[in-house]
């Protein structure tokens, strides 16, 4: 009979207690939480300080009575484990109610630690009564009861990425004034910067106070007011830090287990730690990035809980091997959907991969059918193999189902090419009948096969500075409502009879709304000798860039039609 201890609850270790007993009828499981609660929803958190979800209870997924029934198994809540001694397989337990200190022998541990949220040494921080960190039941339950206390009018979310995001909109949803402060030039950093572009006006559009690139240099006035490293000063009545979490180690490190290169758990491919005995999953571990094949933490509650489950079966002696996390995420901002899998630009850059970039804008179904909504998708692939490297998608319907599509391509090891072949589902209120990823195909392979050059958004003005012709091929219409600067100007249906007043020796930069229009053009131009290429994404891009492009309804867009 093996005797294994699940170090942790939550996502990992509740998941791993539940598979090993479900697999192992025999085994004496014993699970230690330091906290109240095994297994919540922690990522539900802000929606129930925004009244999102009406019930303090119904983010609670187990309660250890629960599983000590179903799955015969004993829950030691509000239980610590101090240190585990790998000589003789034992750890040492603090019961945090009594007080009284034990040890429990073990065959196997499940560490299941999770991660701390960051809090920098920022000055007047100690001092300041209204800061928190949002990570568990507890914070949640400081945070509602200060907000219903003190009946705070203004908030500061110091960080842009998930968790501060969705916590400016349900601090927004309650009626606070809502100020972010991002040290990055962008939120969302798994997104590049032009698609973080177009959350960065949505949040404008709902009136949060959005500041980039600048960060906290200390609290003052006992958290009241907020010095940032600007200069600038921002009043505040309550704040919340998101600035990111670090992995719990400090009982593995205490172990002499081996941690990785960024810091987290270093775990073989069966999630055993350095010790054979000893699992460990979840936000604590070091786990290897899908693209890169390089050492990554990635805190995602789905790889945790699969983690769990897979450590059970490599106890139980399934051999199982973890092949690495892809980052598939997606968060809720607002109106839009956020999502994105797999590597960015700037993940492919710092490891010198080389790749190539598609966007595409398209509707969340078919354009005659009411109600679609903008949508717009980020490829990027290997120029030559067409290995898909990742993707990115911001919209407000469909991009959850296109980057889960997108994330199993991945995983399954299609190319580019496969994508333009994916029978999707399709009707009308769904989806088109080339649906959106098969776009992303069609516009990867015509790239790949040499049938289109394109450009990106950054480039024009480098473009402009050495000459370059700028085409609008976009209607009178449209140009006279967003005209371009230094371009010349030929609707597309009047090209191929004013091909004349364009030089021969010089390159032609075409342009249109999202790019579609665009491709037309510079095929009729490379056929007529010009040397031609096109702005990928188009102006739609760009403007999102420079501030003024925002998600809506497509039918009211109307780029179905235009392009």
């Amino acid at each position: 009979m093996k005797k294994v201890l699940i170090i942790g609850g939550v996502a990992g270790g509740a998941s791993a207690a539940a598979r090993l007993r479900r697999l192992d009828e025999t085994a004496e499981i014993i699970m230690f939480e330091r906290g109240e609660h095994i297994s919540f929803a922690n990522c539900g958190l802000p929606y129930y300080i925004g009244g999102i979800i009406p019930e303090r209870d119904h983010l609670l997924v187990e309660t250890a009575e629960g599983m000590s029934s179903r799955f015969n198994m004993d829950v030691r809540v509000q239980t610590e484990v101090l240190s585990i001694h790998t000589s003789r397989k034992t750890v040492s337990v603090l019961d945090r109610i009594t007080g009284r200190t034990y040890e429990e022998s073990y065959d196997y541990i499940i560490l299941s630690p999770g991660a701390n949220p960051i809090t920098p040494p920022i000055p007047g921080l100690d001092e300041a009564e209204n800061v928190f960190t949002l990570r568990s039941i507890p914070d949640t339950d400081r945070i509602m009861e200060f907000i219903e206390i003190q009946q705070p009018h203004k908030a500061v979310v110091v960080g842009g990425g998930f968790i501060g995001l969705e916590m400016a909109e349900n601090l927004h949803h309650r009626g606070l004034d809502v100020t972010i402060v991002e040290m990055l030039d962008q939120v969302m950093a798994p997104l590049d910067y032009e698609m973080a572009a177009f959350v960065h006006n949505h949040l404008r559009e709902k009136g949060v106070n959005l500041i980039l690139g600048d960060g906290v240099q200390a609290f003052k006035e006992l958290g009241g007011k907020i010095q940032l490293q600007s200069g600038k000063t921002v009043a505040s009545e309550m704040t919340i830090l998101s600035i990111g979490v670090r992995p719990e180690v400090s009982l593995a490190k205490e172990a002499g287990l081996e941690l990785g290169p960024r810091g987290g758990i270093k775990v073989n491919p069966y999630l055993q730690t350095s010790d054979p005995f000893i699992y460990a999953i979840g936000d604590a571990v070091e786990v290897q990035d899908f693209i890169s094949q390089k050492p990554a933490l990635i805190p995602l509650a789905g790889p945790a809980n699969k983690q769990g489950r897979m450590a059970a079966d490599n106890i139980a002696g399934l051999g199982r091997k973890y092949r690495g996390t892809m980052g598939t995420s997606i968060a809720k901002v607002f109106d839009l959907q956020v999502a994105s899998v797999g590597n960015n630009e700037k993940m492919l850059k710092q490891n010198d991969m080389p790749y190539e970039v598609v966007h595409i804008h398209s509707g969340s179904h078919a354009g005659y059918y009411p109600g679609a909504h903008d949508m717009a998708l980020k490829l990027l692939f290997h120029p030559t193999t067409g290995q898909i490297y990742g993707a990115q998608g911001v919209g407000q319907e469909g991009v959850d189902k296109r980057i889960d599509v997108l994330a199993t391509a991945i995983f399954s090891g299609l190319t580019v090419r496969d994508l333009q072949e994916l029978e999707l589902a399709y009707a009308p209120p769904f989806s088109s009948a080339k649906d959106p990823v098969n776009m992303l195909g069609f516009a990867a392979a015509n790239i790949m096969d040499g049938i289109t050059n394109h450009v990106q958004w950054y480039e024009i003005e480098e473009i402009k500075k050495e000459g370059g012709i700028l085409l609008d091929i976009r209607s009178n219409m449209e140009r006279k409502l967003d005209p371009i600067d230094d371009s010349i100007h030929i609707p597309l249906d009047e090209l191929r009879t004013r091909l004349s007043e364009l030089p021969l020796d010089k390159g032609i930069y075409v342009f249109c709304y999202i790019g579609v229009r665009g491709y037309i053009a510079e095929r009729i131009l490379k056929q007529n000798g010009f040397s031609a290429y096109n702005l990928d994404g188009g102006i739609r891009t760009l403007r999102a860039v420079q501030g003024g492009s925002s998600m809506g309804k497509a039918d009211d867009r109307g780029f179905q039609i235009i392009d």
